[in-house]
This record gives C-alpha cells, structure tokens and sequence, in this order.
C-alpha cells in the first residue's frame, strides 16, 4: 500500500462515523451566524451542516477514504505552481523547472483554463475538514490559502489567477479564449467554502477582493459588451457573486450576479419553453442554480419557476436511465434517445450539478420524486464515476453497448471531472437528511449518523442496502422529544414495513411520498423499515424495443469482459489529444447486446444468485449493478426479444 494512501486510511479508521463534504453551493438552513442575507423564500426542509452527518462503514465510505487520499498526495507547491509562476513570484533553480513537478493535462502552463483544479481543492479540502474534523484538510486547505494570499498581494489590484488578466480582456473583447470566469468561478467558489467550512477568515477577505476586482472591471462595459463577454462559457460564477452577496451583505456583489444573467439561456425559460436545442449542457445547468440561489435570496418567483420547470424539463425529457444527460456534452432531441447512446454520454460534471440544483429545489418543495432523482444519479452515475482500484474517475458514463468506463490518469488529465471529482466522492453524505420544525427526512439508505444538536437528538442508520431490502434507526436522545421521522416511500417500491421498537405499525401512505412517524422519542427507540425492490423495464421513448434494466433504483449492466481492450485501456491516453472525447472503445463486432425477456414480467429472466446484487439469465448473462462494472465492458440499455 502506498505510505499516503496509509496515512489516509489511518486518519479516517481512527473516525468510526468518517464524514461528507458538500458542493460548490450554499443550502438553506447552513452556516448560521456566517450569512448576512438569509434564506426569505418559504421552505419545506432545510438541510443540516455536514459536520452534524457523518458516514458509517460502506461503499461510499470507501469512495471517499480513496478520493481523500488522492486529494492529499497532490503537494500544495503543484496546486499553487501556475498562480506563482502568473504573478511572479515563484523563484527556483534555474526558473524551476526542476524543482517543481508539473501538473500536465488542464493544468499545464499553457492552458488557459489551469488554476480551476485548485478551485475545487479548497472546496474539497474545505468541505472534508468540516466533515471529519481531521486537521489534515484544515492544513492543507489554510497553506493554499496562504500562497493565494502572496499571488494576489504581487497582482496588487484584487486580481487572482494562474494566467494573466488578459485573458478576461479577451473575453470582454469577444476573442477566443477558453472560459477564464468559468475557472475563476471554481477559486471564488473554493474560497468562500474555505471560509464558510473551515472558517478560514483569510480566505474570505481574499475573495471579496476578487470581487471588488470584478466590480470595477465590469461596472464600466456597455451592455453590447456584457452580451459579447458572456457568450462564453462562465459556469456558475453568477451562484458564487449570489453566495458572496448573501456572506457579507454587499450590493455589489448581488450586481454582479445579476450581471452574469444570460438572456438568451434564461428568458425561455421564463417562457417555461423547452428551447434546449443541441446547447452545451454543463453550461446550462449552473446558471439555473444561480436562479435558484437567487430565488432563496429575494423570492423572485420568477426565478423558482423557471428553477422548476427546468429540472423537471431534465428529468422528464433529458436523463437516461443511470440519471446522467448529454450526448458529447450537448443536449439532443430527447424524441431520439436511442440514437444517442454513445461512448460520450453522460457528462460527470452535469449530473454533479444537476444534484445541486435538486437539494435546492428539495428544500423548497419536500417533494420525494426529487429524492428519488438524486438517489438514482448518486448510486448509478456518482458512485460508480471512480475506479475502485486507483481512484481515478471518469468524464463520461459511456451508454454504448460494448464501451466502458474510461478513467483519468493521476498526473496528466484534471479534466473538469475530476475537479468535481474531488468533491462527488467526499459528499455522499449531504442529502441523506433534512429537518423542518416538524421533524426530520430520511431521504437516503445510507450507512450514517445525524446530530439534531437543536432537539438534543442523535439517529443512527444501519443497513446493507440495496443488498439488502431493510434499514435500521437508533436514536439517542438526551430528553423525550415530540416530532415526526418522515421516512421516504421511494417510487420504485410497494407493501413497505415498518415497525418501531418491534411493533408493526400501519402504513397507510403510497409510492412516491413520506412515511410521518410522530410520537414522542425517547433515548433508545429504535425504526425498522424495509422496502422490497423489483427488476423492471425502462425503454428509451423511441424505441420500446431498447430498455434499460433497474431493480429498486440500482441500473443493472451486463457484464462484457475485456475483449479487444487496447492498452492504456481503461486509461485515457494522455499523448492523445481529448482522448476522452474521440476515444475508440474497439467494440467487438460479435458482441451480443439482445436480451430475450417477457415486457410483462422481466423477474422472470433473472435468477439472482446469493446475497450479493449479481443476476444470471438462461443466455449465460451475469447482471450487476452499473457501479460494480469497472474495468470492463458492459451493456445497459439491451435490444428485447419478445419470449413469445
């Protein structure tokens, strides 16, 4: 085992309940007493502080102690080498180029979108640090603070950056140049969840100079000019000048995310018309979240229903069966799915967005049809994005039959993927529960605790799921509390049992909404509920001959073995340029993609063989999971023959 890996694993197993981490967002009910400008939309839940959850012993667990140590054998001299070199004040032997290892792929000196990666660390190191309390991300994450500090004092202005402001004057210019506020939105973001997280003060001063830097840059551009500049790809700045607004309270800063306002995005939107078209997805989705934050922030009602009308514009007409979308990065007419299942479907970073936007609209609505969204994309995209074996991810999750999961390489990819890969496989944690001041959700099976410090309260889960069908609470109180546990009836299951203390009680709600159990809990109680999974179809809207197999919310794949994979396979190669995007998976021709089922009844095809979540059919299949194919090729979406 490598020595940082055991460091890692020491630090974590010394943490019997190891934590989560949260993305590049700000939910309501967090962070009290650091927020000027508050939540003042209606809310039907808010969500806890991560360092109030923590994860339990499970295969997400296992995700997050790989990401971490990958997270932490990265040296912070590497992260901050391009910002030194930009300012100039890095000095070394000979210029450095032997004292310092480069980062390659994104991140090289000759890429203008270098500097995002570090964006996503402070997030990550940030965000783990409030999870675990483990000062190996505090540390970390203050020394980046540090070398920013010394990169933007030499910038003077309030400038920061690993290239040079020319970059923005490009921009503003409407000359090519590769989304320079795209990546200064990853440092303004990892700087305000270093302070929001780990309550680094340093960092916030540092991005409020970025901001007043922004200001005066933009304050004086014509409106022709604005259109111009962001025609280009900005992310989700607009959500960070809205986070930073609602931080210290300054108008400015809600200025310039109002600046940030794409009207030829939005304004359809408004219309709730589906204009997608073939747009870039990636770019689409943050500026909605923005819309959302800005909705939480003054209750623009215009905002939450085109907030609203787009997700379900996604989920209805957009995602595939694992809860990803996008075909090469771009929407696609949805009327045509089954002409889209390429090996570059699935953008990692949507689906990562696409779970931010669903726990804001989750906190507004307390709807479970959101829940069972972002419990379908976490454990068929998410969980399965990293290699188990490196802890390298993944950019696209390829749906062409015969393809496979393509990983980056440690030194030479951070493709944007992997920067939100830092934070995907450090917050499994962050929508497992919500509260109201009825009581609290369970919105998620996963191994964990939460403290209810309000109430005095503390739930423990415990449960094998999806091998197994039932979950288990333990509540520790400190006095007998009052209140309701709204433990989630998922769409995919029926006839779900629940008993408290040992005894039955009846169920009376239906799929698709909440379980309300109210007494009064004292230390000790204990919830028992278990929800029965079964195998059914989901065909593309094309084509009911080409489906997808689900059992409960799990995509199943069949397993395709490693015929015709060519070294570095399943690596990118990083001498290739995008090879993520014009990758040749070398499917065999012989590869047999039909599955022969009855529609009515597809259990019947499958013989599960033993505890674990792997099925066999009568053509010699072997069907798991989605996130246990790795290495491999498989099949998801599977051409029907009809039994009769």
């Amino acid at each position: 085992m490598n020595k940082k890996v055991l460091v890692t694993v020491i630090l974590f197993g010394s943490l019997t309940v190891s934590g989560i981490v949260s993305a590049q967002s700000v939910y309501p009910g967090q962070h009290q007493g650091k927020l000027k400008k508050e939540t003042v939309a209606p809310l039907q839940a808010e969500s806890f502080d991560l360092k109030d959850v923590r994860l339990l012993p499970s295969r997400f667990r296992d995700n997050m102690l790989r990401d971490s140590a990958w997270m932490t054998s990265i040296d912070v001299n590497r992260l901050l080498h391009s910002f030194r070199t930009n300012a100039g004040v890095f000095a070394g032997r000979e210029g450095g180029y032997m004292t310092v290892k480069k980062l390659g792929g994104w991140e090289s000196l000759d890429c203008e979108l270098r500097g995002h990666t570090t964006g996503h660390m402070l997030s990550a190191l940030g965000l783990m640090y409030a999870a675990t309390g483990s000062e190996i991300f505090k540390l970390k994450g203050d020394s980046l603070v540090n070398g920013l500090e010394e990169v933007q004092n030499a910038l003077k202005n309030g400038y920061l950056s690993a290239w040079p402001e020319e970059l923005i004057n490009r921009n503003i210019q409407g000359k090519g140049v590769w989304a320079p506020w795209y990546t200064l939105h990853k440092l303004f973001s990892g700087l305000i969840d270093q302070y929001l997280y780990a309550d680094n003060k340093k960092a916030l001063i540092i991005v409020t100079r970025m901001g007043d830097w922004a200001y005066n840059k933009l304050k004086p551009l014509s409106e022709e000019t604005r259109k111009l500049m962001i025609r280009n790809e900005f992310g989700g700045i607009n959500e960070s000048f809205y986070n930073l607004y609602s931080i210290t309270g300054d108008e400015r800063y809600r200025w310039l995310a109002e600046y940030f306002y794409h009207n030829d995005v939005i304004d359809p939107l408004k219309e709730l018309r589906d204009d997608l078209g073939t747009k870039h997805t990636n770019t689409f989705i943050p500026k909605v979240i923005a819309e959302a934050r800005n909705y939480e922030l003054t209750r623009n009602e215009t905002s939450r229903k085109l907030s609203e009308f787009f997700w379900h514009t996604m989920i209805d007409h957009h995602t595939f069966a694992p809860g990803c979308s996008s075909d090469k990065e771009h929407y696609f007419d949805p009327k045509k799915l089954s002409q889209h299942l390429t090996g570059y479907t699935g953008e990692t970073c949507c689906t990562y967005n696409m779970l931010k936007l669903s726990r804001h609209l989750f906190c507004w609505t307390g709807d479970s049809s959101i829940a069972d969204y972002y419990e379908r994309a976490l454990y068929n995209h998410i969980l399965g994005q990293q290699d188990p074996e490196t802890g390298m991810v993944a950019y696209f999750l390829p749906l062409l039959s015969g393809s496979h999961k393509l990983y980056s390489t440690k030194e030479n990819s951070f493709w944007c993927c992997v920067g939100s890969g830092f934070e995907n496989h450090a917050k499994f944690g962050e929508a497992i529960y919500y509260h109201n001041n009825q009581g609290i959700y369970v919105n998620l099976f996963i191994p964990s605790q939460v403290t209810w410090k309000e109430k005095g309260l503390t739930i423990r889960q415990e449960t094998e799921f999806p091998q197994e069908e039932t979950t288990r609470f333990t509540l520790q109180a400190e006095n007998p509390v009052r209140m309701t546990i709204y433990l989630r009836y998922p769409s995919w299951s029926k006839d779900v049992k629940v008993s408290v203390n040992g005894k039955k009680i009846s169920v009376k709600q239906e799929p698709g909404s909440y379980i309300a159990v109210t007494r009064e809990w004292k230390d000790g109680d204990q919830i028992s509920a278990t929800y029965p999974m079964q195998i059914k179809l989901e065909t593309t809207p094309d084509n009911p001959d080409k489906a997808a197999l689900l059992y409960g919310p799990l995509v199943l794949a069949g397993e395709r073995g490693t015929e015709g994979m060519q070294a570095p396979a399943p690596f990118s190669n990083p001498a290739l340029y995008n090879d993520y995007y014009t990758y040749n998976f070398h499917v065999p021709a012989h590869l047999r993609t039909s599955l022969k089922l009855d529609k009515k009844h597809p259990e019947r095809a499958l013989q599960r063989v033993g505890s674990d979540l792997k099925f066999t059919t009568e053509q010699g299949d072997v069907i798991r999971p989605l996130y246990d194919l790795h290495r491999q090729r498989y099949v998801v979406y599977w051409d029907l023959q009809s039994e009769k």
